[in-house]
């Protein structure tokens, strides 16, 4: 087993290292697991991306809640021991407060999403093309300018039509997911292959 990927064995003793090789191979599953829950998710995402957009959106608010909650149960354990509690009080709450928003209202979490990714793509593209401007005459200085000018239609696009830009991103999403979710599938398989190799020996 010690051809299985680097990114789930990284540099071990070698006893070690087939200690965990072997664990990773018995339990193969859970990664088969993993890799059909993407590829159902990334289908699901191209045939139906509004749902799977609102879905996120709330699975997002659930997470924020559950932080909040133990960020506040931090500060609690900070104020007890005197320790700085004031902003992770304040973190707790506002991911609370987000949390909440984001179950009652989750298009109104989307659409701010795609909102600060349209700026995150707006300022980036501006300052891309700036320093194409401040380069002016160097080699290949246009391909960034071009680049910075991409990025600057992109941001303006998802700002004018938010849930498009969402309904594009969602699919990208799904993509990505299915295409993870194939290679995990692989890699399972393998591991499976490694572990009938192991108890057959």
């Amino acid at each position: 087993m010690s051809d299985l990927p680097s990114r789930f064995l990284p540099d071990l003793p070698d006893g070690m290292r087939l200690h965990r090789s072997a664990a990773l191979a018995r339990n193969w599953w859970a990664m088969l697991i993993r890799g059909i829950a993407a590829v159902v998710f990334g289908i699901v995402a191209f045939l139906l991306p509004a749902t799977a957009l609102f879905v996120l959106a709330m699975l997002f608010g659930a997470y924020l809640l559950v932080d909040g909650v133990f960020a506040i149960v931090a500060a609690v354990a900070a104020a007890a021991h005197h320790l700085r509690w004031g902003l992770l009080l304040a973190e707790g709450v506002l991911d609370i407060l987000i949390g909440l928003l984001a179950l009652a209202a989750p298009g109104v979490v989307v659409i701010g999403a795609v909102w600060v990714t349209a700026a995150w793509a707006i300022v980036t593209g501006a300052l891309m093309l700036a320093a194409a401007f401040r380069l002016h005459g160097s080699h290949g200085n246009w391909l960034l300018g071009l680049g910075g000018l991409i990025s600057v239609i992109w941001g303006i696009l998802l700002w004018l039509w938010p849930l498009i830009g969402a309904l594009v991103m969602t699919l990208w999403l799904g993509a990505y997911a299915v295409i993870f979710g194939i290679a995990l599938i692989a890699f399972a398989f393998r591991l499976r292959a490694r572990h009938l190799e192991g108890t057959a020996g």
